[in-house]
């Protein structure tokens, strides 16, 4: 039998083969299987982080699916949690002041510490946050910050006048003043107007009594209160030339793209957001999340976070800081995540400029809700 004789025998005991498999519904073995569905997690998170420029290279390398369910606000996310059996959320990106809340009712697992690589942090504080421990224990990993202040129209304001809270009053800016509808951002910073300082938190009768009335002045100038779209387009449209409660979260993307807005840390000092990763309470995919987690500590992960289209922020990593400032040196100047700079998070954080966001400690979350929203309706 010659060469072609034998290709030609051997083509056809294959396609016969083929015939035989697919009526008896079994694969041959030499047939490539298709690839196996998806590892799905579900994710609670504030908007962006389950988006494909944040995990979408995660999720082709690693063959799972981000479900995000997404939230605006530590008390929204609080109350989607409780409302959700145990298992429900696999990964909760939560503020850090929320951290406490969610281990004391039980909605998060602990995780070993020695799983994520903290000596790589930037700062010491966090390495051991607050809240994101109880009696040795970890519960919370910090995978990003940034840093609230004045927000405003650079057409509208000197950079000047933005560095104090008073901006908020100029005459010309009656009704142009956006509030980000969140009462923690927005109180915490008339709290530091108020001269309250590392107590913005921790106020007494008389302190919480004026915090109200300082925050009651300003009612003739705000112009709206917005959700994150609406945040985000008031200031782009110039309907609002001015914005409390919010940062470079928000004027980051702006600026960016062109539009006359900036954000300051003024000299009463600034409100540090704080977003970290916990594991869910009956997640049946711990492994993926803590490698997912770990992930996002790492380099490149951290280069996504910071670079995060929905809203940027700072990298907490020293390995992530040098690798944005290897591959988006713009944007490592932009945000002053520079070594030497004068706006470097690090070096505000080290003069005592930046305060961490907590929850009220002498009234509730309800007292402060509670006249937030007779602010609004004032």
């Amino acid at each position: 039998m010659n060469e072609n004789t034998k290709k030609t025998v051997k083509n056809r005991a294959r396609r016969e083969l083929l015939k035989y498999t697919a009526a008896a519904g079994i694969a041959a073995p030499f047939i490539k299987s298709a690839k196996a569905a998806p590892t799905e997690i579900n994710m609670l998170a504030w908007y962006g982080h389950g988006e494909p420029d944040v995990v979408g290279a995660y999720e082709e390398a690693n063959n799972v699916k981000f479900n995000a369910k997404y939230y605006a606000g530590g008390d929204n996310m609080l109350a989607l949690v409780s409302q959700s059996p145990p298992g429900t959320y696999d990964l909760i990106l939560s503020d850090a002041e929320f951290v406490s809340q969610l281990n004391a009712a039980g909605y998060i697992e602990e995780m070993d510490a020695a799983d994520y690589n903290f000596d790589d942090m930037l700062h010491d504080d966090f390495k051991q946050f607050p809240g994101h421990w109880k009696d040795g224990k970890l519960f919370s990993v910090m995978v990003r910050f940034g840093h609230l202040g004045v927000s405003y129209n650079t057409n509208a304001m000197s950079a000047e006048e933005a560095m104090s809270y008073k901006s908020f009053w100029k005459p010309e800016l009656k009704g142009k003043v956006g509030h980000f509808d969140w009462h923690l951002p927005n109180l915490g910073m008339m709290s530091l107007l108020n001269g309250n300082g590392a107590k913005l938190w921790d106020l007494d009768d008389a302190g919480w009594q004026a915090l109200q009335e300082t925050t009651m002045s300003l009612r003739p100038q705000a112009g709206g209160f917005f959700d994150y779209g609406g945040t985000f387009n008031s200031l782009k449209n110039g309907e609002m030339q001015a914005m409390c409660g919010i940062g470079d979260w928000i004027t980051g993307v702006l600026e960016k793209d062109g539009a006359p807005v900036a954000s300051v840390v003024p000299k009463e000092g600034g409100i540090q957001f704080t977003e970290s990763y916990s594991i869910g309470k009956g997640s049946s995919k711990v492994a993926e999340v803590k490698k997912f987690i770990q992930h996002m500590m790492s380099p490149e992960g951290q280069l996504r976070s910071t670079e995060m289209a929905a809203y940027p922020a700072f990298c907490v990593t020293k390995g992530g800081r040098a690798l944005l400032n290897e591959s988006n040196p713009k944007e490592a100047q932009r945000t002053g995540q520079v070594d030497g700079a004068a706006n470097d998070p690090i070096v505000l954080i080290n003069e005592g400029r930046i305060h961490y966001r907590d929850i009220p400690i002498q009234q509730g979350l309800e007292d402060w809700n509670d006249f937030w929203s007779d602010y609004k309706n004032a």
